[in-house]
């Protein structure tokens, strides 16, 4: 019996089911990226603001990883991705995306009196803060399972065909909801109503995305049913703790998923404090300012499928890593230099674009290359978890940094917070030197192509 991944229009609308699923969890993650003036705009102006801290703001956008990485739910989401295949995962996953989106939705709408002083001197934040927190962290645990479980599917159903390709596509449309996000979550905010619009909305496209994913696992079945063995594919490749070995005594890996803390930490963290680096610094006008970071996913919606295509075709996986994070440490040191021209800084959201483009188009499709199936969801659960420790320290540094560099008027210096991204994309540059070195040593294929 013909498997559905064989015939290119089930494997295309498989992709574009799961796609569409990632696509409104990435428009939910940034979805308050863009909304930092009023977040931090005084409540007593009579506004919208909700008079937040920069420090509480930075506490709020890292704690998008706090379950994942405190708790480790997001390596054992890995594991129960691999022991309970890929249905399971996902509805469970998409389930808790929409449930963690709700309480954040809650935090926002309505007023909280006092505040919470957190042990370990890690600070004291409004009990509005602490709430939407807890919402945000619940759906970054549903998020990135989520995420794990769709690169397992699409490596299940294009393995042998255009793989690059179709994960290019994914994070295309990925970007897409980051880019709407950035663009349109403020003038939608000031429109209708606040903070809690726009919310609300990315908590309705994740509903969305959850009936998606329900629809996809129904093909999910059918296409288990059609392969070779058809009593539970999923279940035969279940994780073993013994199999661990084959993930961290695997120096390839670990260079990719260190690739990805550095060469992420330098892009997600810098995109929630860039609306108000274009205003700070850059002069631009807080309506639109949201439009010159959103540049950067707009650009990736065509060059992440483009360099995918590359990599199918001709292959150099690593060289494309190493190129973007060159590209990534240019752009920071740029930003970091005290010039306020409008043009640069366009300029330069450009030229990153172009690196977001190159890492992820060849740095996930070479996963597979370097772990075998069974333990795909392991691996990319724990490259997932050691992300999100960048995503979830790294926005918390860069708000006490900001905080400690605003002056009595209320500007802020970035010239400190983007020497420290910079020096994130320095580090990705050697890790990636070491990679093609060891692709060269061992053979693991990175500068192959993948097409068959």
């Amino acid at each position: 019996m013909e498997k559905l991944s064989d015939k290119p229009a089930m494997r295309w609308t498989a992709l574009v089911i799961v796609s569409v699923t990632m696509m409104f969890g990435y428009f939910f993650t940034d979805v308050m990226s863009p909304l930092e003036p009023l977040l931090t705009a005084p409540v007593e102006d009579g506004g919208l603001g909700l008079g937040w801290t920069s420090d509480e703001y930075g506490f709020f956008s890292g704690s998008y990883g706090f379950f994942n990485v405190f708790l480790l739910l997001l390596f054992f989401g890995g594991i129960i991705l691999d022991k309970f295949g890929i249905r399971f995962t996902g509805i469970m996953s998409t389930m808790l995306m929409f449930g963690g989106a709700c309480i954040k939705w809650y935090a926002v709408s309505r007023g909280f009196e006092g505040s919470v002083t957190l042990p370990l001197g890690i600070g004291t934040y409004s009990t509005q803060v602490i709430v939407a927190c807890l919402g945000f962290a619940i759906y970054g645990v549903g998020c990135e399972i989520a995420g794990i479980t769709v690169s397992k599917v699409i490596v299940k159903w294009f393995t042998g065909h255009e793989l690059a390709l179709a994960m290019g596509l994914q994070v295309a449309l990925a970007r897409l909801g980051t880019a709407a996000a950035l663009s349109f979550a403020l003038p939608f905010a000031t429109m209708i109503g606040g903070v809690s619009a726009s919310v609300a909305l990315g908590a309705s496209l994740l509903c969305a995305g959850m009936v998606a994913f329900i629809v996809y696992s129904f093909m999910d079945k059918k296409e288990d049913a059609a392969s070779a063995n058809t009593a539970n594919v999923d279940a035969e490749e279940g994780f073993k703790f013994s199999d661990l070995g084959l993930l961290f005594k695997n120096p390839g890996f670990w260079c990719v998923t260190l690739l990805c803390l550095m060469f992420y930490a330098g892009v997600f963290p810098f995109l929630k404090f860039a609306t108000k680096l274009m205003v700070m610094k850059y002069g631009v006008n807080q309506g639109i300012a949201g439009f010159i970071p959103s540049m950067l996913p707009y650009g990736t919606i065509v060059l992440t499928p483009f360099f995918g295509y590359v990599y199918d075709r001709f292959g150099k996986g690593a060289t494309l890593m190493l190129i973007g994070s060159v590209l990534l440490t240019l752009v920071h040191v740029v930003f970091a230099l005290p010039m306020n021209s409008v043009a640069i800084a366009i300029a330069m959201m450009l030229v990153l674009g172009v690196a977001f483009g190159l890492v992820p188009s060849a740095m996930w499709p070479s996963v597979p290359k370097l772990i075998p199936m069974k333990l795909l969801g392991t691996a990319y659960a724990l490259i997932f978890y050691i992300q999100n420790i960048g995503l979830s320290m790294v926005p918390i540094l860069i708000g006490k940094v900001n905080q400690a560099n605003t002056d009595d008027n209320g500007i802020i210096d970035y010239t400190q917070t983007m020497t420290i991204f910079a020096a994130f994309g320095a580090v990705a540059i050697v890790i990636s030197l070491i990679l093609l070195s060891l692709d060269k040593k061992k053979g693991y294929g990175l500068e192959q192509k993948n097409l068959k």
